[in-house]
């Protein structure tokens, strides 16, 4: 790397890999910052009452995406960076690809305006640096490069994520029928009021979840968990038992609650979730990024994290299903009315149902990486760069990859909106749109006045204020547990 013609055409083949993930964390955690300040500026004038100011800093902030930040701050701060000069020594480490494949590399980019600027950019750092006996600690080619990849990454992402949501979502939507039949069958008002004794040892939902293999040994049905996970991961009537399991709790007064609609809504909010890029996958990228190092074949090993952990979440939802069952059998030979189970955050992991989608979005963002590294690769160095390794590496990943798609459409977030719905509380999805916008305006129209209060006349109101505000929090967190039937 002596030399400013060497410089000159650096890749990212041939940076450090402790140089990349340095100036990927910089940059993000600018981003992150910048777009955080806005986030608190847009609550301060929120909370000033400054609607107009507010509303405009939102469509400011919707059109900065973080992706916008990156690209403007590689942007401005390019010239700085393509002039920090090291000595040759520091990055002869941690390289992606050895010095005897840096000599054979024979791929070429197409002879471009953009490129041969780059270029010439490149040439004059180069020299910049040589003046001082040292070369640039990163190419302007390299950083370009990094910018295309942190672009496809985004998009990668995103696509994926749509992708999932919308093929889980169709299989959810295929539970509709069961929603009508039940709602068909089992609401008539005649019908509810007609006393019923199910012997739950003869129900399809015991049988199926407790009379089998885990009611024998723990071993065996952790096991039927992982296998059930493939097939038939959801039947009608674990749907039937869930659901009035969710009533029952929940909705006491309202039977004829529509519960599919409900897990619709619930799924479209967590896909706000899912969809983002969050600081801490970041952090995932810069790791990568610094772990890349020539023989090692990270890109290769870290493929089984999402693939072992999304069988993992798999085999844990169904076994909470299982548990549910298990509760029910153990308690009751026979009851009053239709067998329902009963939620309860202790069946999650650390008692929250939350860490399934936190977990779901790691998948999904590090499948949508190693799908992303691999085509950006291929795009912009050759199928036959160094940095993309062997075919012996590449295929396995690509299946991975490709089945992890698959199981997470069509079987783990299907499980997971039916699942998470067996916790303590519900979401604030259980109301309709308008119906959310209508309390909060109301609880925020409360604590104004509240606040408007002296301390002589808000002493009197205080206990009705406060009892007030708590019942819009506790109808948003959830319900007084059911009797046993």
């Amino acid at each position: 790397m002596s030399g400013g013609g060497e410089a000159e055409g650096t890749t990212l083949e041939f940076t450090p890999t402790w140089v990349v993930a340095a100036v990927c964390t910089v940059i993000v955690s600018l981003s992150l910052a910048a777009e955080r300040i806005l986030h608190y500026t847009g609550k301060y004038l929120k909370h000033k009452n400054q609607k107009p100011l507010y509303e405009a800093l939102q469509k400011v902030k919707e059109e900065l995406m973080l992706l916008g930040f990156i690209s403007l701050l590689l942007t401005v701060f390019q010239g700085s960076i393509v002039k920090l000069c090291v000595k040759e020594s520091v990055t002869l480490h941690l390289l992606p690809c050895s010095s005897n494949e840096r000599k054979g590399s024979s791929h070429t980019i197409p002879e471009t305006p953009a490129h041969r600027r780059l270029l010439a950019e490149g040439s004059a750092n180069a020299g910049y640096c040589a003046a001082k006996h040292k070369v640039p600690l990163l190419s302007v080619e390299a950083l370009h490069h990094l910018h295309i990849f942190i672009f496809v990454l985004a998009i990668v992402h995103v696509t994926f994520s749509v992708l999932t949501v919308v093929f889980g979502g169709a299989k959810i939507r295929q539970w509709k029928h069961w929603e009508d039949s039940i709602a068909k069958d089992n609401y008539d008002s005649q019908h509810v009021l007609k006393p019923k004794i199910t012997h739950v040892h003869q129900h399809d939902f015991i049988k199926n979840r407790f009379l089998g293999l885990e009611r024998h040994s723990r071993i065996l049905g952790w096991f039927h968990s992982f296998c059930k996970q493939f097939y038939g991961s959801v039947t009608k009537s674990d749907y039937v038992a869930l659901r009035l399991g969710f009533i029952m709790t929940h909705c006491r007064g309202n039977p004829k609650f529509n519960f599919h609609k409900y897990m619709i809504r619930a799924l479209e909010d967590d896909f706000k979730t899912v969809v983002g890029i969050s600081w801490y996958l970041w952090i995932f990228v810069v790791v990568f990024l610094l772990l890349n190092v020539n023989g090692w074949h990270t890109y290769f090993w870290i493929a089984f994290i999402p693939f072992i952990l999304l069988l993992a979440v798999g085999t844990k939802l169904e076994h909470i299903i299982s548990q549910l069952a298990h509760e029910v059998a153990e308690k009751h030979v026979a009851i009053e009315g239709e067998l329902a189970v009963q939620p309860s955050d202790d069946h999650f992991w650390f008692h929250r149902p939350q860490i399934v989608l936190f977990l779901i979005h790691f998948i999904l963002f590090q499948n949508a990486f190693e799908i992303a590294f691999f085509f950006w690769i291929w795009v912009q160095y050759g199928f036959d760069s160094c940095i993309m390794g062997q075919v012996r590496y590449i295929v396995p990943r690509l299946i991975i990859g490709v089945f992890i798609q698959v199981l997470c459409s069509y079987s783990t977030l299907p499980l997971y909106a039916i699942v998470t719905q067996m916790g303590t509380h519900f979401k604030k999805s259980i109301f309709d749109e308008h119906v959310q916008v209508g309390l909060l305006g109301w609880a925020q129209k409360v604590k104004q006045k509240k606040g408007l209060k002296g301390p002589l006349g808000g002493a009197n109101q205080r206990n009705s204020t406060e009892g007030s505000s708590a019942g819009v929090q506790m109808g948003g967190i959830g319900r007084k547990e059911p009797e046993d039937v």
